[in-house]
């Protein structure tokens, strides 16, 4: 009796140890697995949630997001059941008929086949303890059992299948079957055909399988009487890996900035229309200027109204020796863009209008670090100028006279205002260069200032999301000084003399724009704005090589134009009225400087007849020559031939001139001299002997 009693206490025991050793792990819901499965990708969507790109975050496994039964093709869970488990429908979670006769064939010393269920694969995706390297003990496959039962008794057969085609690894890294299709195949789950599905299940039992091993199976499954087709099918699946074909590729650098965590779905501000035809516009025209000129370019398209990004593009690859990097947020030298948001200081504050003479001649200014003398695009200069001419062709020894006008530092908190928010340094680190563009900026940026410049000068910041807190409008410029700064930029009769009548900035309809160029030809830049729609554009080299023969309409200029033109389409074009402040005159210009005009001015400063101030109420200053000039000794000129004029400027009758340590008497007597070799400096003094203004030069 006693070793009954103990016969069976040993049996119970025997029993609770099995049934503890075999105890299943706990296993998810559906709904908590579905929730936990992370994507290895993350998406960008347009503002109408059409698809513009997609990022990969994780790189352990490729995974897309939880695709649902009712978007996988029906012939793909048709054909993996078929091919893994044929009586998925009819058992509760294991196979025992397989099981007893893999059981039996090892048994008999034959190879086996594989008894695992959908089911028992599943609970071992869910459990990876279940399926661990070296887990092949019976009391591991008791506990797979064990849990396919227990998940069985939970989820149904269409969430069991459903969670088999997400969780299943294919090959390589491609993880369920989103990432699968399109790996291999290029296609949605919902697209896959028959031979697609049957290539699919071929690949599951062994992912690492040669193409001739994956043909030679999928024959199997599909009951072929030929494999030719499948073999060629296996080896074009296998090949080199696809990209994904159904990810648009609109906006990879927006993707990689806005798309951080695996998983993301983030709706932008733009418009996958108008990130195509800034794509093309830009792709376009640097085929068109060829890699040897420039390589890379940018765009940024912007909502006037509303401040939505509707563009973004920052990089289109093809030549490109640094496709990763954002040209749409990179600081780049700004050039003469910056020179709008001068003049309309200067207008706003009194110190000029629209008709103000400007000298555009030889000007040299004293600096910290030496005399500082700017010079126009084309090295020459057109003398006496309206202030609308200077601005629309982007004089630059205007521009400098008007900064002296406003002020270095002012100026720079201006363009700080106005969204610059490169500018960390104080007006005195960038000199009188600021007004030229020496500062750094970026594209988006520039969008974002024009922008208020058609919003009568007010400016918030642009926004690339439609969640993005937007703070309110703030003025920076008074409405008058923006709208008449706006006129200037659109008018295509000042900008005649720099550019001609018929260049890429000349619309059908109303645009103001502005291009600009950075020292040794590094950027070319394209900003302007029609009532709806500002477009900025950045043409150059992203490593800081010079561009090669491009000028300041021929490199971003057309790509501007192109979209404006596009973008009309969506209506606007049209002028926008003068507000309140603005009075209109009918002007003349004494001396004929310019021809008569209709001109714009702040109300209260207009007149009719503009002319330069007399040369006696201007500073006294040497106009030639122009420091830095070199001159050059001809060997078969007679010496005595060879003199160049010295000219001054401004009522001079009470100062003299110096060469060097040697008197040239008054600076009214213009005298002519050709000195020796060598580098000379001429001044002018005062009657103290107080220097004026000097100029170096070389005679070589």
């Amino acid at each position: 009796m006693r070793l009954r009693l103990a016969a069976v206490a040993g049996i119970v025991l025997l029993l609770v140890a099995i049934d503890y050793l075999t105890y299943p792990p706990a296993l998810p819901g559906y709904a908590q697995a579905r929730s936990a499965f992370r994507p290895s990708e993350a998406w960008l969507y347009d503002r109408h949630g059409v698809l513009i790109d997609s990022t990969r975050v994780d790189f352990a496994t490729r995974r897309l997001g939880w695709v649902s039964l009712d978007r996988i093709a029906p012939v793909v869970p048709r054909t993996v059941v078929a091919a893994e488990d044929h009586r998925f429908a009819d058992h509760g979670g294991v196979d025992w008929l397989a099981l007893a006769g893999s059981i039996e064939r090892r048994l008999s010393g034959q190879r086996t086949r594989g008894a695992s269920t959908l089911s028992m694969q599943v609970a071992g995706f869910l459990s990876p303890d279940l399926a661990r390297p070296g887990a092949r003990g019976w009391l591991d496959k008791a506990r797979q059992l064990r849990a396919a039962r227990a998940l069985e008794a939970r989820w149904s057969k269409d969430q069991i299948l459903e969670a088999y085609l997400n969780l299943a690894p294919f090959r390589g890294e491609a993880q369920g079957i989103g990432a699968a299709a399109m790996a291999f195949f290029g296609k949605t789950p919902a697209a896959l055909a028959h031979d697609d599905a049957v290539l699919l299940a071929a690949l599951l039992p062994d992912p690492q399988a040669s193409a001739a091993r994956l043909a030679s199976r999928a024959c199997r499954i599909a009951h072929a009487a030929s494999c030719a087709a499948f073999q060629a099918q296996a080896a074009s699946m296998l090949g080199p890996a696809r990209s994904l074909a159904l990810d648009p590729g609109l906006a990879p650098h927006l993707s990689d900035r806005l798309l951080t965590r695996a998983g993301m779905r983030v709706t932008t501000t733009l418009d996958a229309g108008i990130q195509r035809m800034a794509i093309a516009a830009l792709r376009r025209q640097l085929q068109g200027l060829g890699g040897s000129r420039a390589r890379d370019g940018a765009v940024v398209v912007v909502d006037n109204a509303s401040g939505d990004v509707l563009a973004y593009v920052g990089g289109i690859g093809g030549a490109s020796t640094a496709p990763a990097v954002d040209g749409a947020n990179s600081y780049r030298q700004a050039g003469s863009t910056l020179k709008p948001f001068l003049y309309a200081q200067a207008i706003e504050r009194g110190y000029l209008t629209a008709a103000s003479i400007l000298d555009d001649s030889p000007v040299q200014l004293d600096t910290a670090s030496g005399l500082y003398v700017p010079q126009n695009y084309d090295h020459g200069f057109k003398g006496p100028v309206s202030a609308r001419t200077a601005l629309a062709g982007s004089l630059n020894v205007p521009a400098v006279r008007t900064l002296l006008l406003v002020g270095v530092d002012p100026f720079r908190d201006r363009l700080w205002d106005t969204g610059y928010r490169g500018l960390v340094e104080d007006g005195q680190y960038y000199g009188f260069s600021l007004a030229l563009g020496s500062a750094e900026v970026t594209l988006l940026e520039q969008a974002d200032a024009y922008r208020s410049l058609a919003n009568g000068g007010r400016w918030s910041p642009v926004r690339l999301t439609p969640d993005a807190q937007v703070a309110p409008p703030r003025a920076v410029t008074t409405p008058a000084a923006a709208w008449i700064v706006a006129d200037m930029l659109a008018d295509p009769n000042a900008r005649a003399a720099t550019f001609g009548l018929d260049s890429a900035l000349r619309l059908p309809f109303w645009a103001a724009v502005k291009t600009g160029t950075s020292k040794a030809m590094r950027d070319n830049w394209c900003v302007g704005f029609s009532d709806r729609f500002t477009v900025a554009v950045w043409v150059g080299n992203l490593e800081g090589d010079p561009m090669r023969a491009v000028s300041g309409t021929s490199g971003a200029a057309p790509v501007w134009r192109d979209l404006m033109l596009a973008l009309a389409a969506r209506g606007g074009g049209h002028a926008p009225p003068p507000p309140l402040g603005v009075e209109v005159r009918r002007i003349a210009f004494a001396d004929h400087l310019e021809q008569p005009r209709r001109e714009y001015f702040l109300r209260g400063t207009g007149q009719a007849l503009i002319a330069a101030a007399p040369g006696e109420s201007r500073r006294p200053r040497i106009v030639n020559p122009v420091a830095g000039t070199v001159y050059a000794i001809d060997p078969d000129i007679p010496p005595d031939r060879q003199r160049f004029a010295v000219a001054v400027t401004g009522s001079v009758e009470a100062y003299r001139l110096l060469l060097d340590d040697r008197d040239l008497g008054p600076a009214t007597a213009r005298p002519q001299v050709m000195p020796a070799p060598g580098v000379h400096r001429l001044r002018l003094v005062d009657v103290a002997g107080r220097l004026v203004d000097q100029a170096r030069f070389t005679i070589r």
